[in-house]
């Protein structure tokens, strides 16, 4: 228990968390990046593979509850994908700045 399968890769919630995190709300440095990365349809997809609810996941993210074993699997699968979300953001603002620049340039 504690690894979830998703597509290739093995998230492993128990190593992604400290003992000492589990019953506690997340950090807000975590907190700000998982809301800034992390859409409410990302929320929807992992509740459903990871049978956590969206209204938990939502709680945890916000710290309006704790971080728990439990729901720390929902938890490390937004983690995964606010990573992959943020990499796309930084690939796409590349893009247009370079095409913005090839504007400014004519």
């Amino acid at each position: 228990m504690g690894s979830i399968k998703y597509s290739d890769l093995i998230i492993n919630s128990n190593s992604m968390f400290l003992e000492e995190e589990f019953g506690k709300p997340i950090s807000e440095q975590l907190s700000t990046i998982l809301r800034r990365n992390a859409s409410k349809d990302d929320f929807a997809n992992i509740a459903g593979r990871s049978n956590i609810s969206f209204s938990t996941i939502r709680d945890v993210v916000y710290r309006t509850n704790s971080l728990t074993k439990a729901n720390a699997k929902a938890i490390s699968l937004l983690v995964h994908t606010a990573f992959e979300n943020a990499i796309a953001s930084k690939l796409q603002a590349e893009g247009d700045i370079l095409y913005l620049d090839y504007l400014l340039k004519l």
